[in-house]
């Protein structure tokens, strides 16, 4: 059943690629960057949760934007998306992109699907070098809360308290909110070495040593930057 639960998830990642790929050629990495920086503004304009967001991205150490993340099932469910990481430095400026793929299989009785725009904000340094060091688990060897919305920031802060990542889901015009427990987040080696055009280009060596860049996620990292 678990090879089932697999197969469909793939299955489902396959078809939300090409759901949402544009009919010319295009570069798989920058279209996730671009479409990273539109889930940000559009997440960020939420005024029911947009208090919140500003406050986590200030306090944050790194973000995880998955711009399409698909959830489906008939009775075996899954869900999956392809985004980026993006660690914030001491100085306050924020890394170039990392790609990663989050996914997650469940059996159990369920109809319907979802797409959604996902944001996981890290709170702690263990939550960044966990990601960036391991395939992990949120849930298991992270703490994710779903970010509040509709209450004070010092309630937003409460909520954070001990939490290794905020998360944030809007899909269809709705604020989601979370359901990530059990998810499965892992780096795209291949991604990562296409985009900075180097077989060394690790996530580690993107994120926190900051030896690639790459112009064209430059507009991604102004926008991040202007939550201080």
């Amino acid at each position: 059943m678990k090879k089932v639960a697999a197969l469909l998830l793939v299955t489902m990642a396959a078809g939300l690629f090409a759901w949402s790929a544009p009919a010319r050629a295009y570069n798989e990495q920058q279209e996730l960057v671009d479409k990273a920086l539109l889930s940000i503004k559009k997440i960020t304009a939420r005024t029911d949760i947009n208090n919140f967001v500003k406050q986590y991205l200030r306090q944050a150490k790194g973000v995880l934007v998955i711009p399409a993340l698909l959830k489906a099932g008939f009775i075996v469910g899954g869900e999956g998306g392809s985004g980026v990481l993006l660690a914030k430095g001491k100085s306050g400026e924020w890394s170039y992109p990392a790609f990663y793929t989050m996914g997650a299989a469940s059996i159990g009785i369920q109809f319907g699907g979802q797409v959604s725009e996902t944001m996981l904000i890290i709170m702690t340094s263990k939550g960044l070098n966990s990601i960036i060091s391991n395939k992990v688990t949120l849930g298991g060897e992270l703490n994710a809360a779903v970010g509040p919305y509709g209450v004070g920031i010092e309630g937003a802060t409460s909520t954070a308290l001990g939490a290794d990542i905020i998360t944030y889901s809007v899909g269809k015009g709705a604020f989601l909110g979370g359901g990530l427990e059990g998810s499965v987040i892992e780096k795209r080696d291949s991604l990562n070495q296409g985009y900075y055009k180097d077989p060394q280009a690790t996530p580690e060596a993107i994120v926190l040593q900051g030896r690639y860049k790459n112009a064209d996620a430059d507009r991604l990292r102004d926008t991040l930057a202007n939550f201080k």
